[in-house]
C-alpha cells in the first residue's frame, strides 16, 4: 500500500512516466515505438527542447517503452499526444492513435510507485525476472551519458536500484524457474550426463532456440540440428558450432546421441519407435529426452520399450504454474518493502534540493565579507593596527564559518521534520 502524501509535499510532483506495455499494448504492435541506439540522442534532443524538459531518459524493451522525464508538465491527453507525434514514428497516423488509447501515464508518488514496481519485475509479463532492472539501468545509463539526467533522476535510478535489491533478497519473487525452458535445463542439469554428450536437436524453433543457449553457457559444444527448414537448421547449428540437416535426412542420421532434444510443430509423434531404434544405431544405455512439443514430438511407445529418462512439456508447465504462484504470494512483501523505500525517499530529495541550493551559500558570506571590509568598513580597518587587524580576521574568519555550516543544518533538519508530517 503506498503511503499517503499530504499536498503540500510538492517535490515528487514534477516525476512523470509515459508508458506503453504487455498489458494494454499486443507485444507484436510494441517493435512499433522501440528507438534505436541510433536516433534515440535525436529523439529525445527534439522533445526536450519542443517541451522544456529538464531531464529525461527513454525504456525500451521486448515488452515495454516508456518514457520517464522530470519537469511541470500535466500529463493532459492533448500533451501526450503532442508528446508522441513529436517522436516521428513511421506508423500511420491511425495506428498512433490506437497506441494513444492504449498508454499509461504517472504523475508524482504513483510515477515513482510504477518505477519501483518495475524495476521489482512486478510489472513484468513474468513476474519475477531480474532481467528488467539491467534493462532499466542500462537505459538510464545511456541517457545520463549523453547529458538527458540531471541530479533528481539520479536520485530516482539509485532509489530503483536499492528497492529492487532488497526486494530480491529479502522475498522470494524470484525463487524458481517460471520458464519451461529453464524448468527444462534445470530437469536436464540433475541428470549426470557425460563430460560432452552428444546432443541431438529436432527442430530449430524459439523453443529450442532458447534451450540451446543454456546448452552453449555451460559449454557443451557437440550438437546436431534437425529442421523441416533447412536454413533454419544452418542458423541455430551456426550459432552452436554444430551440424545441420533437413529433418528428412533423420532416419539416416548415424552419429547416435546421448541427449535428444525435440520441438516441432508437428501435429502428431515425428518420432515413433522404428524411427527411435535407428537413432540409437545400436546402443543400448538409458538415453534423455527432452519433449518441449506440443502435442508430444516422441510416442509414449518410446518410453516403454526403451530406457529413457523422459522430460516432457506438460509436467514442467505444472511446476512453472506452480512457481509462478509462489511469487505471486510473495508480492505483497515485495510492496511493503516499496512502500519503506517511498517514505525514506521524500526526505533524501528535499535534503538534496538543500545542498543544491545551499551550494552558493559561501560564495556570498565571502562577497559580503569583502564588500563589508573593503567599502562599508574600509575606513575603520585601515586605522586598525597589524594586531587589531589579524584578530578580526580571525573572528571572521571563524564566524564565515559557522554561518556556512549552522543553517544548512538547520535547513535540513527543517525539511526532514516537515518530511515526515507530509507523510501520514
Amino acid at each position: 500500500m503506498l503511503p499517503e502524501i499530504s499536498e503540500r509535499s510538492t517535490t515528487l510532483k514534477n516525476l512523470k512516466v509515459i508508458a506503453f506495455t504487455h498489458k494494454l499494448v499486443d507485444l507484436k504492435d510494441l517493435g512499433s515505438l522501440v528507438i534505436c541506439n541510433e536516433e534515440l540522442e535525436s529523439r529525445l534532443i527534439s522533445l526536450k527542447n519542443s517541451f522544456d524538459i529538464p531531464e529525461i531518459f527513454y525504456i525500451g524493451t521486448c515488452n515495454r517503452v516508456e518514457f520517464v522525464f522530470y519537469g511541470p508538465h500535466e500529463l493532459t491527453a492533448e500533451f501526450v499526444k503532442e508528446f508522441m507525434h513529436k517522436l516521428n514514428f513511421c506508423v500511420p497516423s491511425e495506428r498512433l492513435e490506437c497506441f494513444l488509447n492504449q498508454v499509461n501515464t504517472y504523475e508524482g508518488i504513483d510515477a515513482l510507485n510504477h518505477l519501483l514496481r518495475m524495476s521489482c519485475s512486478m510489472e513484468s509479463l513474468v513476474v519475477g525476472e531480474k532481467e528488467i532492472l539491467a534493462q532499466v539501468r542500462k537505459a538510464y545509463e545511456r541517457c545520463r551519458k549523453s547529458g538527458f539526467t540531471g541530479d533528481f533522476l539520479r536520485l530516482v535510478m539509485d532509489r530503483l536500484v536499492k528497492t529492487a535489491k532488497e526486494v530480491y533478497t529479502h522475498t522470494r519473487i524470484a525463487r524458481n524457474p517460471v520458464s519451461v525452458v529453464s524448468l527444462a535445463y534445470r530437469k536436464l542439469r540433475e541428470i549426470k550426463l557425460h563430460d560432452n554428450p552428444r546432443i541431438l536437436i529436432i527442430g530449430a524453433g524459439e523453443t529450442n532456440q532458447n534451450i540451446a543457449k543454456y546448452l552453449q553457457k555451460h559449454r557443451f559444444s557437440n550438437f546436431v540440428v534437425f529442421n523441416r527448414t533447412l536454413d533454419n537448421a544452418v542458423a541455430l547449428s551456426t550459432e552452436l558450432n554444430g551440424k545441420a540437416y533437413p529433418l528428412s535426412e533423420l532416419p539416416n542420421y548415424q552419429g547416435g546421441f546421448d541427449v535428444m532434444i525435440t520441438c516441432t510443430g508437428a501435429p502428431e509423434a515425428i518420432v515413433d519407435t522404428a524411427l527411435y531404434q535407428s537413432l540409437l544405431r545400436g546402443e543400448t544405455d538409458k538415453k534423455v529426452i527432452v519433449d518441449l512439443a506440443i502435442p508430444n514430438d516422441v510416442h509414449p511407445d518410446v518410453m516403454l520399450q526403451f530406457p529413457v529418462h523422459y522430460i516432457e512439456v506438460s509436467s514442467l508447465q505444472a511446476i512453472a504454474s506452480k512457481n509462478l504462484q509462489e511469487r505471486c504470494d510473495e508480492l505483497v512483501h515485495a510492496e511493503q518493502i516499496i512502500a519503506n523505500n517511498i517514505r525514506e525517499f521524500l526526505p533524501i530529495v528535499k535534503q538534496r534540493r538543500v545542498e543544491l541550493a545551499m551550494r552558493e551559500v559561501p560564495q556570498k558570506v565571502k562577497e559580503i565579507r569583502s564588500f563589508a571590509l573593503n567599502e562599508v568598513f574600509a575606513s575603520e580597518v585601515s586605522a586598525l593596527d597589524a594586531n587589531s587587524r589579524q584578530l578580526l580576521e580571525k573572528v571572521i574568519d571563524y564566524m564565515e564559518k559557522k554561518y556556512i555550516k549552522v543553517p544548512m543544518v538547520m535547513a535540513k533538519d527543517i525539511l526532514v521534520k516537515a518530511s515526515h508530517a507530509d507523510i501520514n
